[in-house]
């Protein structure tokens, strides 16, 4: 009996990229929109918006329904369409004639992204999609997600310089700590060749290999293409100077600079509270002093709000699920298409 090919997975999932915020994503990003088949669009805030007003636009298996979320998706500038460079009216009329399913409507916009780049596969990156996993299974049922993991150290560094953070040094901390304990019950929920995490530091040190590693997971062929990020950096909009580095070859030496940018306590803060964290992910203690018990308080203060948060989402959305008004699920891909295609269905 002749030897049966091996069944394949499709090749046009959803890509993901999710982490603490100042971990490097917007460099995957780019590197990943390198590839000649993979098109992952500047940071929006259309998806979790969109999802979590879905019953304001009503049941979109009717048509005017759907004009009226993807008018609203496309006319507010804090959601930051205009920076994907799509026809309005085309995206509009794409959506009316389109799937009559939420996940269609925000997926649309990703699907337009890529063939304006003449790419087949889309994706996503922004850092605080970590808290959004549930949903975005939800909505993209064949979604793959990549955690990107840097030193906490370096992240808190860095987010003390960013304009759009208002929290303190605590606040920043708890923020590495988040994204590590959600990645991790991630893990457990989602089967294999749905989620992967990858080291910042990997990726700056040894960009090929990590990159080769991310295309198995994709399924996708590495293309060399890749490892010149900077090459396709005007994806970004200028407006955001606080990543003017990508624009620049792949810089090594921003691992390990929060030694100079950090306050010694700053430091004592992080490998106090996040230490067990930081081992797991090979990441060495300094013998940094300490912290007070003021600083440990606040610490936990943060923690708290957090969790309250995250709880507060959670209930709010079992809530909406119980009177949603349509279906959620995208219908664009194969594996949406034909669930069976994606294993573990």
């Amino acid at each position: 009996m002749p030897e049966q090919p091996e069944q394949r997975e499709p090749l046009d999932r959803p890509v993901f990229i999710v982490g603490c915020p100042r971990s490097g994503t917007t460099l995957l990003q780019l590197m990943l929109h390198a590839h000649p088949r993979i098109a992952i669009p500047p940071e929006t805030r259309i998806l979790v918006h969109a999802y979590n007003r879905r019953r304001k636009f009503g049941d979109l298996t009717v048509p005017s329904n759907r004009r009226q979320l993807a008018e609203w998706i496309a006319t507010r500038p804090r959601r930051q369409f205009g920076d994907l460079g799509l026809d309005t009216e085309a995206f509009v009329e794409r959506v009316v004639a389109g799937p009559g399913t939420l996940g269609s409507v925000i997926g649309t916009i990703y699907q337009m992204y890529a063939e304006r780049h003449g790419k087949p596969r889309w994706g996503d990156k922004r850092p605080p999609y970590i808290r959004h996993i549930d949903v975005i299974t939800r909505v993209f049922p064949d979604a793959q997600f990549i955690h990107l993991i840097r030193d906490p150290r370096d992240c808190v560094a860095s987010l003390k310089e960013m304009p759009w953070f208002n929290g303190g040094v605590p606040e920043a901390v708890h923020r590495w700590a988040e994204a590590i304990d959600l990645g991790r019950r991630a893990a457990r929920r989602l089967r294999p060749d749905a989620y992967i995490e990858l080291r910042y530091e990997d990726l700056i040190a040894e960009p090929r290999a990590t990159l080769e590693r991310l295309c198995a997971f994709l399924g996708e062929r590495f293309d060399e293409a890749m490892l010149e990020p900077s090459q396709v950096a005007d994806v970004v909009p200028a407006h955001k100077h606080w990543h003017r580095n990508v624009r620049r070859e792949v810089l090594r030496g921003r691992a390990g600079s929060w030694v100079s940018r950090l306050e010694p306590w700053e430091a004592g803060l992080c490998e106090a509270m996040l230490g067990r964290r930081m081992a797991d992910h090979g990441y060495e203690p300094s013998g940094a002093p300490r912290p007070t018990r003021a600083l440990r308080r606040e610490y936990r203060k943060a923690a708290v709000a957090a969790r309250r948060r995250l709880r507060y989402d959670a209930l709010r959305d079992l809530l909406v699920r119980l009177r949603e008004p349509g279906p959620v699920a995208a219908l664009l891909t194969t594996g949406q298409r034909a669930p069976e295609l994606i294993r573990g269905k």
